[in-house]
């Protein structure tokens, strides 16, 4: 079976406490359910990790190295924005990565709409509460799951 790490950054174990105009009422737990209950539609395990400290986001990344995850997602919350750490040891993973937010980091702070991720992720997705990291999952599998018949995929379809 596929495995899809959940890496959750600075600050998410107070999600449903923290801000709930940008981030809702939901809690980590809460985000995680319903994560998992997706993977288990889609055939696949999610493994979620949360830390407040950047060095311990670092090492969760290395051990998905060694442990050949199949795809990462990542919300590093302000540490999007600046943590080249997070980001070269991102860079290592030879699996695909999607970065996701809850809320519209591009129409949030000036300082929001940079992630120092986004040259290295194959996309980003933000601004649907916690859909966002439903989305992204389904981008996740999609990208590690080719379809079963290729050249079925490919063929274009004819409208009537």
């Amino acid at each position: 079976m596929k495995q899809v790490l959940m890496l959750h950054g600075v600050n998410h174990n107070l999600f449903g406490q923290r801000d709930p105009r940008h981030y809702g009422s939901d809690t980590l737990a809460d985000i995680d359910a319903r994560l998992v209950s997706l993977a288990g539609e889609l055939d696949v395990t999610v493994q979620s990790f949360q830390t407040n400290a950047e060095g311990a986001m670092v090492e969760r990344i290395h051990q998905a190295l060694h442990d050949r995850v199949d795809a990462v997602l990542i919300n590093a919350g302000a540490w999007t924005h600046y943590s080249y750490a997070i980001r070269d040891a991102l860079a290592m993973l030879s699996c695909p990565i999607v970065e996701l937010h809850m809320s519209n980091i591009h129409a949030r702070e000036a300082f929001r709409h940079q992630s120092v991720f986004a040259a290295i992720v194959r996309g980003q997705i933000c601004g649907f509460g916690v859909d966002s990291y439903l989305l992204a999952l389904r981008a996740a599998v999609a990208a590690i799951s080719p379809p079963a018949n290729p050249a079925a995929a490919a063929a274009p379809t004819s409208s009537r």
